[in-house]
């Protein structure tokens, strides 16, 4: 079911939750809507007797919620983000939303019956936004696909219609969260977050080239035979087609493999490095062709940024930031450039130095974003 038919049926939400028997929830702000348990379970009446010959309460408690994660969109990024947060145990509970809600029910139920294997007390799940009430990061996975021979303007405009709806809401319940734009065009979607949400640029955060770094590291260990944790480098811009490899930048052990070869990214290497960035571009269409969706490698890059942020851990991450007056660039855009990730969203930004080449580049990606964005009417 597409998610803007979700919107046109906004109005006929029900408000349920998908929760574990006997488990305590966070509550929200928000008074008067109560969470209605849809897994049948034991009446209260039988397991009260059972329960108070199996143990005696020693005091009373409020539940308390830190790190609520809340997700946005059960596809299969979103239950990708899912999977990877888990196993990483950085939330005590885990919101999913979604419009089909006999799909989100039947994830969430295959992810509870996993808890003994994961440190995640509560996985929680609704079509009402309700559920994600004062979640400390929401990943935004849900929006439009494109249709063939759809311009890409025309899908964008699609994605604000459901962002308006999605953007709202999640406001209402967390205005203070941070929150991770997935979904693509994930660099204009970041830029429509931002400005539906009126939060501080610091909390918007687009999951940008932080995959495309990945791949690019990726590439680079398999060309030089070692792991690609040890290969140091940026692909910066625009998270697609015009996004910019950092050659210059790029090095092992503190070794700029440009001190080596002089030409390396460019059209007159010998040894054609500058095939590295063009298989990270080509690898998502070949993945689409093959199993028809990319999804565990976004999965794991954004439990990354996850991470970082929940554990204010402040490392960097190439990752869409708003980058007006930076490079000779004078639009609102964002593009990915290297930022510092802590509790509080993005902290500081690195001013890398380009060579004027890759300059180029970054402000060919901001002028291509910019034609789209300025016709947009959110």
């Amino acid at each position: 079911m597409s998610w803007a038919l979700g919107v046109l049926r906004a109005g006929q939400r029900v408000r349920t939750s998908f929760l574990r028997p006997a488990m305590a929830v966070c509550p929200p702000r928000a008074a008067g809507h109560p969470f209605t348990a849809v897994w049948p379970f034991t009446p209260v009446s039988k397991m009260a007797t059972v329960k108070r010959e199996l143990m005696q309460n020693f005091t009373s408690e409020e539940p308390v919620c830190h790190n609520k994660v809340s997700i946005i969109g059960a596809g299969s990024v979103g239950m990708a983000c899912a999977v990877s947060i888990l196993l990483k145990g950085l939330s005590d509970e885990l919101a999913l939303v979604d419009v089909d809600e006999r799909k989100l029910k039947g994830e969430t139920m295959d992810l509870q019956h996993g808890s003994l294997f994961m440190k995640m007390p509560n996985i929680v799940c609704s079509k009402d936004y309700l559920v994600t009430a004062n979640s400390s990061l929401v990943i935004i996975t849900a929006g439009a696909r494109q249709e063939q021979g759809e311009t890409r303007l025309n899908l964008v405009q699609r994605n604000v219609t459901i962002f308006k709806f999605m953007i709202s809401n999640i406001v209402q319940y967390s205005p203070s969260c941070k929150l991770i734009v997935v979904s693509n065009p994930v660099d204009i979607l970041t830029y429509v977050a931002w400005k539906l949400s009126a939060f501080p640029k610091n909390r918007v955060i687009g999951s940008g080239c932080n995959l495309d770094t990945a791949r690019f590291r990726f590439l680079i260990g398999q060309k030089l035979g070692i792991h690609s944790e040890s290969c140091h480098g940026w692909v910066l811009g625009e998270h697609g087609d015009s996004s910019v490899p950092v050659w210059s930048g790029v090095n092992v052990a503190g070794v700029p493999l440009k001190d080596l070869n002089a030409e390396i990214g460019t059209d007159r290497d010998p040894e054609q490095w500058k095939n590295v960035h063009r298989e990270v571009i080509a690898s998502a269409y070949e993945i689409i062709k093959m199993k028809g969706y990319t999804s565990w490698a976004i999965g794991l890059s954004v439990a990354d940024l996850t991470e970082s942020i929940l554990k204010n851990l402040r490392r960097m991450h190439p990752v869409s930031t708003i980058i007006q007056g930076l490079y000779g660039i004078d639009e609102e855009v964002f593009l990915s450039v290297p930022c510092v990730l802590g509790e509080n969203g993005i902290s500081d930004l690195v001013k890398i130095k380009l060579t004027p080449g890759e300059e180029a580049h970054l402000k060919k990606s901001a002028e291509t974003l910019w034609a789209i964005q300025k016709e947009l009417k959110l």
